[in-house]
């Protein structure tokens, strides 16, 4: 897959790169937090170098995070190249542990402001992350989908290896307030995610 060429930014400080993957033919998308310790790249797919360095102008790179474990992409390159560590829930890297890698555990926070959410029964090592600033951010790896012909939808039950329990699990998300949602697969929601969240997984059993 070639680089993305393209690296949107989003107020507050939240940057998003996408590309198509011809061999999943489906849409990638990444997602960069700032934090107060630096940037944190998230599931990250490669970048042309020029956006690269314009993001590293922002806030030094500080992490890469992994979502689960379909979701190495690019990860361990980027966490190799500015010589950060690879953030992921134990499930993500099941066999051999990337060099630099930390392993997480739900409610762990990362950079002083991302937490950390564990969602069970969907891809394996699954979490989302919430970022609190300017009414809430939370960047999501598979467990919520916002593409066609699905819309904003849970993750297909044939991916998940328990679809009953992670719908459960997603309730958790309900306790925190909301203004964006990110995705690893979907455009995301800039405005009103809190509603459209509750309307989704608020009776989504």
């Amino acid at each position: 897959m070639y680089p993305a060429t393209e690296l949107h930014h989003f107020p507050p400080d939240l940057f998003v790169w996408q590309n198509y993957d011809p061999i999943i033919k489906t849409d990638l998308f990444s997602t960069a937090i700032t934090t107060p310790a630096g940037v944190y790249l998230v599931d990250p797919i490669p970048l042309a170098e020029d956006e690269v360095a314009r993001l590293s102008e922002v806030k030094k790179i500080a992490g890469v995070i992994v979502t689960n474990a379909n979701h190495h992409r690019a990860a361990i390159d980027y966490s190799v190249k500015f010589s950060v560590p690879l953030f992921a829930e134990g499930g993500s890297f099941p066999d051999k542990k990337p060099w630099r890698s930390v392993e997480l555990a739900d409610g762990a926070t990362i950079g002083g402001g991302l937490e950390v959410i564990v969602i069970n029964g969907a891809v394996l090592g699954e979490i989302v992350l919430y970022h609190p600033l300017k009414g809430g951010t939370l960047v999501v790896g598979d467990a919520l989908i916002n593409f066609e012909p699905y819309g904003f939808a849970f993750l297909p039950g044939k991916y998940c290896a328990n679809e009953k329990e992670m719908r459960r699990s997603l309730r958790k998300l309900l306790a925190y307030k909301i203004e964006r949602l990110f995705f690893a697969h979907g455009t995301p929601i800039l405005s009103g995610a809190s509603a459209r969240l509750e309307q989704l997984v608020g009776f989504g059993l």
